[in-house]
């Protein structure tokens, strides 16, 4: 464990004083919401404390690169779950797991797509759901947009507000945040439908 968060902490470096920053910052996103289930926090974190010039960009870089992974996921689903959804669903989850999600999807879509996009819990299961029922791509992708951006822009807001300070707040209150955020999404939910 000891090594693999020295060997993060030196690429994140690498990553800081690179020129292209912004567009490895889209990268690691695409690859984080496709194929590579680890948040992307443990990078974006260091990354704005280290350039808050760039605060603003690295959070709005963060978002495209998940909404084209959104996409692509979603596609995915769309077009081949028929001849890879078995293979997919093991990658990610159950077959029992991908069930409850596509019911989900079926009865709350966008707040299910909208909540799993904020919370971090693996998004590629809402992403291939949502291609897979032929959920509403327009809704799809507002509930992407939205999610990821609070995620991100959230984070991006905690270093601007708390400097140095904020990785530590948000390991110390990401578990009760996440919560909050859920339940009011929820709420409005409820409230909404």
């Amino acid at each position: 464990m000891k090594k693999a968060k020295r060997v993060l902490k030196q690429k994140t470096k690498a990553m800081v004083e690179s020129r292209h920053m912004l567009r490895g910052i889209t990268i690691a996103s695409f690859l984080e919401s496709t194929i590579v289930p680890i948040p992307l926090e443990a990078v974006l974190i260091p990354l704005m404390q280290a350039k808050r010039d760039k605060l603003w960009h690295i959070a709005l870089m963060a978002t495209v690169g998940c909404i084209i992974g959104a996409l692509f996921g979603y596609a995915l689903g769309y077009f081949l779950f028929d001849a890879i959804g078995s293979a997919l669903i093991d990658l990610f989850g159950t077959e029992a797991q991908f069930e409850r999600v596509e019911q989900k999807m079926a009865s709350q879509g966008f707040w299910f797509v909208l909540t799993l996009g904020i919370v971090p819990i693996p998004f590629q299961i809402a992403m291939l759901a949502a291609g897979a029922t032929k959920y509403s791509l327009a809704l799809f992708l507002l509930a992407t947009i939205i999610a990821r951006s609070i995620r991100y822009f959230g984070l991006a807001l905690a270093v601007k507000l708390l400097g140095n300070q904020a990785e530590q707040f948000i390991r110390r209150y990401r578990t009760k945040a996440m919560v909050g955020i859920t339940v009011l999404c929820a709420g409005l939910w409820l409230v909404l439908s």
